[in-house]
């Protein structure tokens, strides 16, 4: 082992230690290191990948969506000090949208979680989707073991709400919370939509003020809607809620909710189920985005690339051909 290599091995380890002891700063290094898209750091962040893998997994994770203006992260900012309020440890991922122009995420989330950003309990990681689909960030389930390593036991991640971040977030977490408010329109207009079908709980929030008569109308709306729609987890029976972050009524409600989803899927194995159909889906996801690292990253593909383009656009060449001969491409180099 050259000299280099060692220090890396070294640091590597010096960086999992402190992630195990729950200092915050190697916790901010590591996330920073797994979301790297260097080449350079690939292994070095696979290695503590490997080393922290064995400590996660002790969460609950959480997901929180909804449209924009349904107060998702004054929600989870009450929500979060409610259970650090309560001993719990609170971890959240804001998936924030990437700027179009810079590339970078916009990073509101943080500033609006007042009372879980002086936490010590909590951490927040604001996250640039990168421009990816879905509203997740690449690296988001790998932020969620890391978390999870530095002994967070509650996992929240907001998704950015993009109109396909349900499925996506669906496919991250343990327990999916949808965030609807009144007044917005036809109530019950969402029942209609593949988003309900996904979701363990919603909550009308805002719940409070002069909105208080219309939010429990929406509940009662949503309640019987419900009874029409498959439940998202067997055995488990969806349910409509009121909260405000406010006042934090309805807080308590929905955590006990939590608990019970929690203890009823453990105890039914539907838990562990779900979260080996994630690692299977996860395994996938990892592999093709592997794949095309490894197509695109050929010297031999990118020369070839913009002549064989050019003709399956022109039509000279059909679309599968086109792909067929780049992966010849590759067989040759391999």
């Amino acid at each position: 082992m050259n000299i280099g290599n060692a220090k890396a091995e070294l640091d590597t380890e010096a960086l999992a230690a402190a992630v195990l002891a729950r200092d915050r700063a190697a916790l901010a290094r590591a996330i920073t290191l797994v979301e790297s898209a260097a080449p350079r750091h690939q292994q070095t962040a696979q290695d503590l990948l490997s080393a922290l893998l064995p400590h996660s997994g002790g969460s609950i994770r959480i997901g929180v969506t909804g449209a924009p203006g349904a107060g998702k992260s004054t929600f989870i900012d009450s929500f979060g000090a409610y259970l650090t309020e309560r001993g719990r440890r609170v971890a959240v991922l804001a998936v924030d949208p990437s700027s179009a122009l810079t590339g970078g995420s916009i990073l509101g989330d943080k500033t609006r979680m007042e009372r879980l950003s002086r936490d010590e309990k909590a951490f927040i990681r604001p996250t640039p989707t990168g421009g990816v689909l879905g509203g997740v960030a690449p690296k988001t389930r790998e932020a969620i073991l890391v978390c999870e390593a530095a002994g967070y036991d509650v996992v929240i991640v907001e998704t950015v709400g993009t109109g396909q971040s349900e499925a996506t977030l669906r496919s991250l977490v343990d327990f999916f919370l949808l965030l609807l408010i009144a007044g917005a329109g036809d109530e019950l207009q969402g029942i209609k939509k593949g988003v309900i079908e996904l979701a363990d709980a919603l909550v009308i929030n805002k719940a409070d003020g002069e909105n208080i008569a219309a939010a429990s109308a929406a509940r009662t709306q949503f309640s019987r809607g419900l009874r029409f729609v498959a439940p998202a987890t067997a055995g488990w029976r969806t349910r409509a809620y009121t909260a405000s972050s406010l006042t934090g009524d309805g807080i308590a409600e929905i955590w006990a909710a939590i608990s019970a989803f929690e203890a009823e899927t453990k105890a039914s194995g539907i838990f562990e189920q779900r979260r080996t159909a994630q690692r299977r889906e996860w395994l996938q996801a990892a592999l093709e985005t592997r794949l095309r690292d490894l197509v695109f990253g050929s010297a031999a593909v990118r020369e070839a690339l913009p002549e064989i383009e050019a003709a399956a656009l022109s039509g000279e060449l059909s679309l599968s051909a086109a792909a067929d001969e780049l992966i010849r491409l590759l067989k040759l180099r391999a």
